[in-house]
């Protein structure tokens, strides 16, 4: 198998050897309006980072729609809730600061793409905002924007991801349980393995 190597290459392939004005132009450097509108309504943004070395990691970030806070055009706040302390992301972060979020809206096939650099905080202000029920995350992530734009709607149209029709049955597929039984090798069944994680998803939620 070979593989393309230079940037000449890549682009030789493609019908369009350059990107269109359009895709180009829609680049913001700052959030406006509509930018704020999305992140407001998105529950759920995925987090692309790297330690710098070539390693990478992307993680998902989800809760109530708008519990990403806007501080002004240019930075943005995401809460960092319980979870299971690899802090894959947060320890990226710390080596490299560069950051790449893609926000979702269920439903909505077009996503807002922001790039940026990212800082991690436990300013005590931030966190008793961001707090849910008295709770508050255990630290923040506050990203500087420096290039935002709308992504269109191919790629869900493609996959029909908010179609219903289009899923698995849950029930056809294995538990997490099963799935970390087998490949921890555990002796505790799989049903014991989801009770447990279904009491730690209760008290550990916020």
């Amino acid at each position: 198998m070979e593989f393309l190597t230079t940037h000449d290459e890549l682009r030789t392939i493609y019908k369009t050897p350059r990107p269109t004005d359009g895709s180009i132009r829609k680049e913001l450097k700052s959030l406006d309006g509509h930018c704020r509108s999305f992140i407001g309504k998105s529950p759920f943004v995925l987090i692309g980072s790297s330690d710098g070395a070539g390693n990478a990691d992307v993680t998902p970030k989800g809760d109530k729609p708008g519990f990403t806070a806007i501080l002004d055009n240019s930075t943005i706040a995401i809460p960092d809730r319980p979870g299971n302390n690899r802090l894959d992301t947060l320890e990226n972060i710390i080596r490299n600061p560069s950051v790449g979020l893609l926000f979702l809206i269920p439903g909505m096939n077009e996503t807002l793409r922001v790039n940026g650099d990212a800082r991690i905080t436990v300013d005590p202000a931030l966190r008793e905002r961001l707090a849910v029920d008295g709770k508050e995350p255990q630290s923040v992530i506050v990203v500087t924007v420096k290039a935002v734009y709308m992504h269109c709607a191919k790629a869900f149209m493609r996959s029909d991801l908010w179609k219903p029709e289009t899923w698995y049955d849950r029930a056809t597929l294995p538990t997490l349980g099963q799935i970390i039984r087998d490949q921890l090798a555990l002796s505790e069944s799989a049903g014991e393995i989801d009770r447990e994680l279904d009491d730690d998803y209760r008290q550990t939620m916020w």
